[in-house]
């Protein structure tokens, strides 16, 4: 499958409201992020972030260096659409997350619903390469991921689930653990599903 074009197509044929991970508000990233005490100017990027509300709500904080990745050039272009001329404001990074490339060192790393897509043993290695190498000593990794009692599949694509023990065994060389739950994310149909949820720390 090739992945960037089954999520233009996913970008292109849905509203952000049909889909199963629409938040009107990312309230548990949002809270997690504001215990960390970050700088206004902190460098923070968001994995897979397309057209989540989260870097709205960044803004509204007063976060002034906000990097968005996602491989669909529609998502982020509707985020851009939504923003108007705060668009301007944000770093937007149209690159598939395994060979993407930072010219910038990060305080934070946001990744809500993106690395459980990675379900080889290359791609989810590529993806730890990138992490380590984006972030500085002391900075914060926040990962979100279906959990063992987590769907399957979403939008069409098999995924790779982890249990929190599993997400800190992942990071376990390069992180420290600050804090590890579940959660169930409710759906806009109504349907439950239970994510695993670590934030870490770069060694």
């Amino acid at each position: 499958m090739d992945l960037k074009e089954h999520w233009e197509k996913i970008y292109n044929t849905r509203q952000f409201e049909e889909t199963s991970w629409y938040q009107p508000k990312p309230e548990h990233s949002l809270e997690i992020i504001r215990s960390l005490g970050l700088s206004p100017e902190a460098n923070i990027i968001d994995i897979g972030g397309g057209n989540s509300f989260l870097a709205d709500h960044l803004l509204e904080l007063g976060y002034k260096n906000i990097h968005v990745l996602d491989i669909s050039a529609k998502a982020l272009q509707d985020s851009q659409n939504r923003l108007g001329e705060k668009a301007e404001k944000i770093n937007w990074i149209e690159s598939d997350i395994t060979n993407f490339k930072p010219d910038t060192s990060f305080e934070l790393w946001h990744d809500r619903a993106a690395l459980h897509f990675l379900t080889e043993d290359k791609p989810v290695e590529d993806y730890l390469t990138v992490l380590k190498n984006s972030l500085k000593k002391g900075a914060y990794c926040l990962l979100s991921v279906f959990s063992e009692n987590g769907p399957d599949k979403c939008s069409g694509i098999t995924i790779r689930k982890y249990a929190t023990s599993d997400l800190e065994e992942l990071l376990e060389s390069d992180f420290e653990t600050v804090r590890l739950e579940n959660r169930d994310h409710t759906t806009p149909w109504g349907t439950k599903q239970n994510f695993s949820t670590g934030l870490f720390r770069r060694k």
